[in-house]
């Protein structure tokens, strides 16, 4: 069954940005990529490079999903909403810098903590934490939760203060809760030289012109662009694929052989009967498993911008080479600068329970905070409320289009995402950051790489 619509119902946005007109029923030969951040625009461009034909569909009114580069007169860099940095040597995003004839900023720099009421140097415990984690081999046997893991099989290894610091690492860094997170997947990111201690980066102009340069690839070729469009159902069975949602409030439909879902994990674990889910018919039931033993972890993103960076010259400009601030305690635990360029911006995270502690809350709640959080840190000798001037907010897990950051694997979840990448019926096959299966899961890296994979699958049912 296909939805027929009046043909000024329906539209699509090419690369350049250009709305045309095509048929009423979207028919097309080979697929539809569901989602237009950086998974679906990275399997998109591969596959239009092999002359495939493709409809990209995204409820946005911009790419990226949860890459978001907000241009704001005045500021130096973009400000970024979501992913911001790269993590280690990730060769997915340098290659596209490269492509893009871009470049990356090192975003090395001094950390920062409150302790006992005074801002010090943060010693590292990082190289304590995983010389216990490699002493043991308890979760060899059996998967814990981190917290648990702490608690029962590190207490002897680990002063308080160090697991109080793995597991507000785990918190922070992996976006975590950490009673329900695998011990098992962290022991193996954090022991295999993965990013936690890896050199950060920045694109310098921020992600979008990275997912520009992807888009851009489409031009003259067979793959079109659709924002605005918001799925509501997925019907499928072999070699066939039906969508209907609405595409500027307006019914649509679309019909293909095969479909990339490229949804983030939030979305395809929102309940069927949920108003803003994509219903999957059938449902997707041999990703039940998977879905059940990952998780998106919330994040709240608030940029600070003030009148001068006065971080730079308090304290006889003790910290103007401060990467990072950290202040345990506070609903913004962690606070970080664009170092190395000098802007009069700082961005307040919160992430895991700390951002599920604000979930939902209105944009004042939020920002008012994080200036407490950024005010806890400093103390008396910085006015914080007289140097504000604006700020830009966005909470993950509140988006209807996300319903979270990055993802986690949740107690006993070892190949959940090997299982959620794992194609149905050679016709629907699964990208996204939460489905990489190649050490990259969480970042853009993973993204773009899950992409790629799910691309070369296509390519493979294309030619059996």
């Amino acid at each position: 069954m296909i939805w027929p619509l009046a043909a000024d119902h329906i539209g699509s946005i090419d690369s350049t940005g250009a709305l045309f007109r095509t048929h009423a029923d979207i028919i097309l030969q080979d697929l539809i990529i569901l989602g237009a951040g950086a998974s679906g625009l990275a399997a998109a461009a591969d596959l239009a490079r092999a002359g495939c034909s493709a409809l990209v569909l995204d409820a946005r009114d911009r790419i990226g999903g949860r890459i978001w580069s907000h241009h704001e007169p005045g500021l130096a860099l973009p400000v970024e909403l979501g992913a911001e940095f790269i993590h280690g040597l990730a060769k997915p995003t340098f290659a596209l810098i490269d492509k893009a004839a871009a470049a990356a900023v090192d975003s090395g720099g001094e950390h920062w903590s409150l302790r006992d009421g005074e801002l010090r140097a943060s010693h590292d415990l990082f190289s304590q934490i995983r010389d216990a984690m490699k002493a043991t081999r308890v979760l060899e046997q059996k998967d814990l939760s981190f917290d648990a893991f702490l608690d029962r099989h590190l207490k002897d290894a680990l002063s308080s203060e160090a697991r109080e610091a793995a597991r507000t690492l785990a918190q922070g860094f992996d976006a975590a809760d950490t009673k329900r997170a695998s011990a098992r997947a962290i022991v193996e990111e954090w022991t295999g030289g993965a990013s936690v201690e890896a050199p950060q980066f920045r694109p310098l102009g921020g992600y979008g012109p990275l997912l520009a340069q992807l888009a851009s690839e489409l031009r003259g070729t067979g793959v079109r662009l659709q924002l605005d469009t918001v799925i509501e159902e997925v019907r499928w069975t072999r070699g066939s694929v039906e969508i209907r949602g609405n595409f500027h409030g307006r019914p649509f439909g679309a019909r293909a052989k095969r479909a990339i879902v490229s949804l983030p994990l939030g979305v395809l674990q929102q309940p069927q009967r949920a108003p803003d889910a994509v219903r999957f018919a059938p449902r997707l039931t041999a990703k039940r498993s998977a879905l059940a033993h990952l998780a998106p972890g919330p994040v709240l993103k608030v940029v600070l911008r003030f009148r001068s960076a006065f971080w730079e010259t308090i304290d006889d400009g003790r910290y103007r080479d401060a990467a990072f601030f950290r202040v345990q305690k506070a609903a913004f635990p962690t606070f970080w600068t664009a170092l190395p360029v000098r802007t009069p911006s700082i961005v307040a995270w919160a992430a895991g329970p700390k951002a599920m502690q604000l979930a939902g809350a209105d944009r004042s709640r939020i920002v008012t905070a994080a200036l407490d959080s950024l005010r806890a840190l400093f103390g008396a000798r910085v006015d914080v409320e007289a140097l504000f001037e604006s700020a830009w907010v966005h909470d993950w897990q509140s988006d209807p289009y996300a319903r979270g950051a990055y993802s986690y694997v949740t107690v006993g979840g070892d190949e959940a995402r090997k299982a959620l990448a794992q194609p149905l019926l050679d016709t629907l096959f699964f990208a996204g950051e939460a489905a990489d299966c190649e050490g990259e899961a969480g970042t853009v890296a993973g993204a773009l790489q899950s992409g790629a994979r799910a691309a070369r699958e296509v390519l493979a049912a294309l030619r059996r």
